[in-house]
């Protein structure tokens, strides 16, 4: 069942000449009320002053209108803040380049209604509660420096600073729980008791907003005066992955054969066969088209179901050149998703049928590979199974990467599942439990391209099930002489032990590779010994204590025994 709100909202200029309040609502529906949620906003511009009005209005319209177009894998706080970062900055630039706007600033606070929970963004002094079970909770703090006879003065608003410190709140919904976003005239005149009264006794959002606003002004409330009032009336079952794992009820699809047809695709022939994952290449028969179809061997479990689907999710929402688009059919019976097909091979095909990589051959790669991360990371993915298996080098000379069956990202929630992958291309910390990171892909990046280069893997070849021990990597140049010095610096940088030794983001690494022998990257230093294996170095010591104790025992005995033996005088 999707999330379903009630809602009611009155704003009013009250006792002053100008509204400077303003507020919003956005209510979608099908995926995008899954995904994004509900947005309610309340903004306050700051009183009295000019632009006050433009700046309320400003704040809760961008994001309102800009928030429904960040990635939908960005989870709610980091889209939020980026899109309040923007318009803290549009508001400074108007304050410096239009005098009579020289204090344009408002409070601004936004409620985020998804599933079964609520996120909260606030700066300012407007407040959201919310009444559960009779009792009313506040759930924003104030920003301001009190001052004399009762007055405050904002400390953070939007617009205010360049540095814009904003306060997050996460939640469960309930059902029933009603949220009321309010103004300074509002709150401040009524009091936290009298807003839990006339809530309560007002269920209705509509009739408990008019309620709100006209007992403030009869009580002489001096301020703009706004109340939205929102009622829980159901909450969506679950996340967005559980949403979306409603797909796992198709039925798989069984062994295809050549020119066998399934929702009018034509088999052409199986292109991969793994463990619980089937590839084939299908031809669309209505427009002749050649796709590639994804699915599972019969039999497959419950998880394996789960990440197909999460897989497709995630597919839809790359727009990269460097990643297979996905391809949505008219109809489905079956549990598969399609993407576009591409002449080429693997770089692992290519490695296995004797293909010598050269150096210039593996900068193309390593900028088009770079590019590919940076595109999915900026969208919060992490791909976790870089290797040349996963990496596709098309006739037309593109580079794409594919498999996300392995790929985590938190609006899924499935960031915290464990690493999977080869164990050759895994990140030292991912054996200790780490999550995985952008630096884990940047390390499997670099060990790819080190594989290419020389066929060895940087720390040797590691078995699965086992745990390494990482001693200094190996450097290139042992197998591959002709390797520039400042190429291999890049590739062992990329691949140290330590993820803060490694390349911060792929931009980084790109400008490194495309810079070429001016990118100055030093040659790694050796990792000392009670670094590299803190329990050798250990026992080391102990050994030297120890034989130093005995030869002190032997100097002391041999100086005791002369002098028991020598002259009386």
């Amino acid at each position: 069942m999707p999330l379903k709100i009630t809602f009611g909202a009155v704003s009013e200029a009250g006792r002053k000449d100008r509204n400077e309040d303003f507020f919003g609502l956005v209510t979608p529906d099908g995926e995008l009320l899954a995904s994004k949620g509900i947005v309610a906003a309340i903004a306050d511009g700051v009183g009295s002053e000019a632009g006050g009005r433009e700046a309320a209005e400003y704040s809760v319209l961008s994001v309102l209108s800009d928030y429904y177009d960040t990635p939908e894998t960005w989870e709610i706080p980091h889209a939020l803040g980026k899109l309040l970062a923007s318009t803290n900055r549009w508001l400074l630039a108007q304050r410096a380049s239009h005098r009579e706007f020289s204090s344009m600033a408002s409070t601004l606070s936004l409620l985020v209604l998804r599933g079964n929970r609520y996120t909260i963004a606030h700066v300012g002094d407007t407040r959201i509660y919310m009444l559960r079970s009779g009792e009313l909770s506040r759930l924003t703090i104030d920003h301001v420096w009190e001052g004399t006879e009762g007055s405050h003065v904002l400390k953070r608003a939007m617009g205010l600073d360049l540095q814009l410190a904003v306060d997050y709140t996460e939640g469960e919904l309930k059902k029933g729980d009603i949220f009321l976003l309010a103004s300074d005239g509002v709150w401040e005149t009524l009091g936290q008791n009298r807003l839990e009264e006339l809530l309560a006794k007002h269920p209705d959002p509509e009739e408990a907003s008019r309620v709100l606003v006209e007992s403030a002004f009869d009580m002489g409330s001096e301020g703009n005066l706004t109340a939205q009032v929102l009622r829980i009336e159901d909450t969506a079952e679950g996340s967005l992955k559980d949403l979306l794992l409603e797909g796992a009820d198709l039925p798989l699809p069984p062994l295809l054969s050549q020119r066998q047809s399934i929702d009018g695709y034509e088999v052409i022939d199986l292109l991969r066969r793994s463990e619980q994952t089937l590839l084939y290449q299908v031809r669309e028969t209505s427009s002749g088209r050649m796709l590639v179809l994804k699915t599972l061997r019969q039999g497959a479990d419950s998880h394996a179901k789960n990440a197909l689907l999460m897989e497709e999710w995630l597919g839809k929402r790359i727009l990269s050149k460097h990643f297979p688009q996905i391809i949505s059919p008219e109809k489905r019976h079956f549990l598969y998703f399609l993407t576009t097909w591409h002449e080429g091979s693997t770089l692992g095909e290519m490695l296995d049928d004797g293909h010598h990589f050269t150096v210039t051959e593996i900068i193309h790669i390593g900028t088009k590979l770079a590019r590919a991360l940076g595109a999915i990371h900026r969208l919060d993915i992490i791909h976790r199974d870089i290797r040349p298996e996963n990496v596709h080098l098309g006739k037309d000379g593109k580079l794409r990467v594919l498999d996300l069956g392995s790929a985590v990202n938190p609006a899924l929630g499935n960031e915290a599942e464990p690493s999977s992958g080869s164990p050759n291309h895994m990140a030292p910390e991912l054996f200790s439990g780490q999550a995985a990171s952008i630096q884990s892909d940047l390390y499997a990046l670099g060990v790819t391209l080190y594989q290419l280069l020389t066929r060895k893997c940087p720390y040797g070849e590691i078995g699965a099930g086992k745990l390494p021990s990482f001693a200094d990597p190996i450097p290139p140049t042992r197998f591959r002489p002709d390797i520039p010095p400042w190429l291999e610096n890049i590739l062992l940088k990329s691949v140290s032990r330590d993820p803060d030794r490694r390349f911060e983001m792929p931009e980084e690494f790109l400008l490194a590779m495309e810079r070429g022998e001016n990118s100055r990257i030093p040659a790694p230093q050796k990792t000392p010994l009670a670094s590299r294996n803190r329990l050798l170095a250990w026992k080391i010591t102990a050994a030297i204590s120890i034989l130093v104790n005995f030869f002190l025992l032997y100097v002391d005995a041999i100086e005791t025994l002369s002098f028991s033996s020598g002259s009386p005088w």
